[in-house]
């Protein structure tokens, strides 16, 4: 059975909150942080630069989320914030508002409580790359134990690089919950020093790894038996985490013509026709909507309307139900 974090996410439940770009530890070689998010100190909740408390909130209603996993950069070097906006949404949603934190530090035992006291619920620990194997007796070890004591629930979250037993040895020793694996990737954030260190895109994949000690078969064979590791594919997190995510966000930000596609975006018309000439041809108010400078509308009446000569020309929107609309694509009608 995996955690509560993570069937939260295979929902497309969580809010993703960046609250901090920087990490003073390390710079790993596989940090998939794009350029504008690296090194920042912008709040994100989702794709929203959040400028106020109320931007975290309305992000989370937006999108009607079940949690929230606060992200870095590390959290856990900006303490102050990242126990403030746990604080925030555990007040507006209650405490079953599920929470989990990814870190790359330990922290130490001020740090988990002030993190369980502001409603953390889950901690996952990425030990850096170069100890995998000589964990035990460090305080990687006894960090694990000092969150539980502390109300949180210990796990580790890694990225597929190679098979590691020590991490098994953790779990079975009841030190960590569980272990996530997540499948070894490329983005356009490390890329460069990814191909640096030899490694390169699988063949028919847009983001799983192919290298030396990136094999998902020898991970799979060393730890995948193990009832509490699980492994993450990059199919999985775009496919289903990403996608639910959307049509989750979709389904509250609809407008009534609005059509929502099987990849959670959104498709609508759009016309620069004067909005009087739908007043003068009776279009129902809830297939229309009113913009500065052109109208929105169902778009299979914009179809039918240019057919018949009521309008001239339009196009067809598809767009991401995010802060930001990215636009997927713009079709015209003529």
């Amino acid at each position: 059975m995996i955690s509560e974090g993570c069937e939260q996410c295979a929902k497309g439940g969580k809010l993703v909150l960046f609250v901090y770009g920087y990490c003073d530890q390390r710079d790993c070689f596989y940090c998939p942080l794009g350029e504008n998010r690296k090194n920042v100190d912008q709040v994100y909740a989702n794709e929203r630069p959040v400028e106020s408390d109320e931007d975290v909130l309305e992000e989370a209603h937006r999108m009607d989320a079940l949690g929230a996993s606060v992200t870095g950069g590390e959290p856990q070097e900006a303490m102050g914030r990242t126990t403030r906006y746990l604080s925030l949404l555990k007040e507006e949603f209650g405490e079953d508002f599920h929470t989990h934190l990814y870190t790359g530090i330990t922290g130490g035992r001020e740090n988990m409580r002030r993190l369980s006291e502001a409603g953390l619920d889950e901690i996952r620990f990425h030990p850096p790359y170069e100890q995998w194997g000589e964990l035990h007796g460090t305080e990687w070890e006894e960090i694990l134990y000092i969150a539980r004591e502390e109300g949180l629930t210990p796990a580790f979250e890694i990225p597929g690089i190679r098979p590691e037993t020590e991490f098994l040895d953790f779990l079975d020793e009841g030190a960590a919950d569980f272990c996530n694996v997540n499948e070894f990737e490329m983005s356009q954030g490390n890329y460069r020093r990814m191909q640096e260190q030899g490694y390169e895109l699988r063949e028919g994949h847009m983001s799983a790894v192919e290298g030396e000690e990136s094999d998902r078969e020898d991970i799979l064979d060393v730890m995948g038996d193990h009832e509490k590791v699980y492994f993450c594919t990059s199919v999985f997190k775009d496919a289903a985490q990403h996608r639910r995510r959307m049509k989750r966000m979709a389904r509250t930000v609809r407008r009534p013509f609005d059509d929502i596609t099987d990849d959670g975006t959104l498709v609508y018309g759009k016309t620069r026709t004067p909005p009087e000439r739908f007043e003068a041809l009776g279009v129902p108010e809830e297939y229309y909507t009113v913009k500065s400078d052109h109208v929105e509308v169902a778009w299979w009446l914009l179809e039918e309307m240019v057919e018949d000569g009521d309008v001239d020309a339009g196009e067809i929107v598809e767009q991401y139900p995010t802060y930001n609309g990215t636009v997927v694509e713009r079709t015209p009608v003529a």
